[in-house]
């Protein structure tokens, strides 16, 4: 299915967004997710659903100051 991932169209077959990062690569990174603008904490992502048009951010922690 084609859903937005940090703002660029992607084609996934996962139907979670934790299937969704593995495909994606970002399974072993740590990163926070959001999908339609909702966070979505690490232990919901195998239970939280995706569907075709939804939009997911992933965003890695970053250090530095």
């Amino acid at each position: 299915m084609r859903i937005e991932v940090n703002g660029a169209t992607r084609e996934v077959a996962g139907a979670t967004v934790a299937e969704a990062l593995r495909e994606l690569g970002w399974d072993s990174v740590r990163v926070a997710t959001a999908l339609n603008g909702a966070f979505v904490p690490k232990g919901a992502r195998d239970a939280t659903a995706i569907t075709a048009g939804d939009r997911l951010e992933v965003l890695a922690p970053m250090q530095g100051g």
